[in-house]
């Protein structure tokens, strides 16, 4: 393993380099537009260059795999030094036992393939999250234990540590202006991986032992952010059904895919913080079962509003109708104009809309139309898609619900 003290003029090239090749920023980038859709982030919101001047904030040391070394910042003491070691050593093990490039890319979606999205292509960005959950996690966890050795203890011992250690690392971000102010989101997916993560180990160490937990995770490692905010569910072996996708090539064959991916238990657990208050949050996301985002723009017209289907799943009809309410209340405060239609007309009952179907609810926006839809544990929501191809998507979704017993 090779070490390094590195200046600040190096490990500003290193961000900048990291933000532009690394695969998750480049994942970040191209999920920017549509996190601006879901309101997560500002319509005005550069991403690319927060990222650095958060990353030039926010790095303590690092350890790059491409060269397999070690770096630490040279004007930082060697008391302070100690545990960033502890932690950095820690990935360069992993790399040395494991290959850290090839388990953090367990694959990513084929953007030259316009037609055909599998499951693989809507699991990637949660199986990649988790993975750098148990690669961060496991790293914090000897940090920590570095700190605690010489009072005798260890996180194993005294996991009730592991709060007080954490609040005192968020601590020191308020002195970090770029981090604090940061949008929602960002603040919860970058430390994602070291405050869920350490939880997830700790909680393992006290049910599996060392083997398990280090090892054993690159061998078998959990597959979403599920798992990780929610360690009983990867303990029990839970392996939620995938839910069952539309023939996007049809539906959208008059539009141009830009994105798709996962909508994690993370993600909704953001999105509720942000619209319905932390309390509301935490009594609604673990009720996530499963959801996904196809984003795209109609065909030879690259200015148009981004269109969105988001499908989600839950554990119940009830907290579905639940998270569907919230999700068309946060409208509002997403579009400069929003108006609910309430009494538009169902063409093949001539009902108003809500009596033919209660759980459908439509707006208009200054970027079209929205609609959502809550049938039985399942949620539709469409966003600046032609009400044909709204419709379609809607059978096919609730259809598929239906045929698979849901």
């Amino acid at each position: 393993m090779k070490r390094k003290l590195v200046n600040r003029e190096e490990v500003e090239a290193f961000v900048a380099k990291h933000t532009t090749e690394d695969e998750d920023a480049k994942r970040l980038r191209r999920s920017e537009l549509v996190l601006k859709k879901f309101g997560l982030l500002p319509r005005d919101f550069d991403l690319s260059k927060f990222l650095v001047a958060l990353l030039k904030e926010q790095v303590a040391g690092y350890y790059d795999p491409k060269t397999k070394t070690v770096n630490l910042l040279d004007w930082v003491g060697p008391e302070q030094q100690k545990p960033v070691l502890a932690h950095e050593l820690t990935h360069a093990l992993q790399d040395q036992s494991f290959n850290l490039e090839k388990f953090m890319k367990p694959g990513d979606v084929d953007l030259n393939d316009k037609e055909n999205v599998t499951q693989s292509d809507i699991d990637n960005d949660e199986i990649s999250t988790a993975r750098q959950a148990v690669v961060e996690g496991q790293a914090m966890v000897v940090l920590v234990d570095y700190m605690l050795a010489p009072l005798g203890q260890s996180i194993k011992d005294s996991p009730e540590l592991v709060n007080t250690l954490k609040q005192g690392m968020l601590a020191a971000t308020a002195d970090a202006p770029q981090f604090q102010n940061a949008p929602l989101y960002l603040r919860e997916a970058l430390t994602f991986p070291y405050r869920y993560g350490i939880d997830f180990i700790a909680e393992l160490l006290l049910k599996s032992g060392k083997e398990k937990v280090f090892a054993g995770l690159f061998q078998d490692p959990p597959k979403s952010t599920r798992q990780i905010m929610e360690p009983k569910t990867y303990i029990s072996g839970e392996r939620p059904e995938p839910m069952p996708l539309p023939n996007f090539k049809e539906a959208f064959k008059n539009y141009e895919r830009f994105d798709v991916g996962s909508v994690g238990e993370l993600d909704v657990a953001v999105l509720l913080d942000q619209y319905a208050g932390a309390d509301v949050s935490h009594a609604l996301y673990p009720h996530w079962r499963g959801g996904y985002y196809y984003a795209a723009r109609p065909k030879g017209d690259p200015s148009a509003p981004l269109a969105i289907l988001y499908v989600s799943r839950w554990s119940s009809a009830e907290k579905a109708a639940e998270f569907a309410k919230i999700y068309g209340a946060s409208l509002a405060k997403r579009y400069a104009r929003a108006r609910e239609l309430a009494q538009s007309k169902n063409h093949a009952s001539r009902l108003p809309l809500n009596a033919a179907n209660p759980g459908k609810h439509t707006w208009l926006t200054e970027e079209g139309p929205v609609v959502v839809e809550q049938q039985a544990d399942t949620v539709l929501v469409s966003e600046s898609l032609d009400p044909i191809t709204s419709d379609r998507l809607e059978e096919e979704v609730f259809g598929a619900a239906v045929a698979t017993g849901r």
